[in-house]
């Protein structure tokens, strides 16, 4: 069997240590270096959605993907390094777009997610959402559903909510990503 050939320059690098490691990419990419290609083009757009961006990157992190992040990103884009080792760390801020979210300190057990699998938990505490927001709605309910606090803004700039822990879920629909405020 012939020795695979890698091209100079840190994409052979990243796919000489993928080979090596035995780190697997998903079906979609034809390489390691590719992958961790198309992450390095993502990322500074990858906050859009709603989460963080080490939040967002943690997602990629499951098999061999932590491996071959951890090699390949400080070699192709070295200003997400600080980005990856808080996704790894899990040391972050969460990020929450519009969806209800049950809200506990706690991530959800197992038998929530049993139960819900798209169950998300917010952690009590005070956010923010800014930006050019028309028909946002957000409530607090309690563990019941019943509206603790709600408010519809036609038209906002900031809008700021502090979640108590004695509320049962969050919801927000129509709203910038709400960030915790520090």
């Amino acid at each position: 069997m012939e020795e695979p050939v890698y091209p100079a320059g840190p994409e052979g690098d990243i796919d000489r240590m993928a080979d090596e490691k035995g780190w697997v990419v998903d079906d979609l990419y034809a390489s390691a270096s590719e992958f961790v290609a198309d992450i390095c083009e993502s990322l500074p757009e990858s906050a859009v959605e709603g989460a963080s961006r080490p939040e967002w990157l943690a997602d990629y992190l499951e098999g061999s993907g932590e491996g071959v992040l951890k090699f390949g990103i400080p070699k192709l884009c070295p200003k997400w390094t600080k980005t990856l080792n808080q996704a790894v760390s899990g040391d972050y801020e969460r990020w929450f777009g519009n969806g209800t979210y049950v809200v506990s300190s706690k991530p959800p057990t197992d038998e929530q997610l049993a139960e819900d699998e798209d169950t998300v938990t917010i952690p009590p505490g005070t956010y923010r959402a800014k930006g050019a927001m028309e028909d946002c709605y957000w409530e607090r309910t309690s563990e019941s559903g019943e509206i603790i606090d709600n408010n519809f803004a036609t038209s906002a700039r900031v809008i700021t909510v502090t979640i108590a822990a004695s509320d049962g879920q969050f919801t927000s629909e129509g709203c910038e990503v709400w960030k915790p405020v520090q």
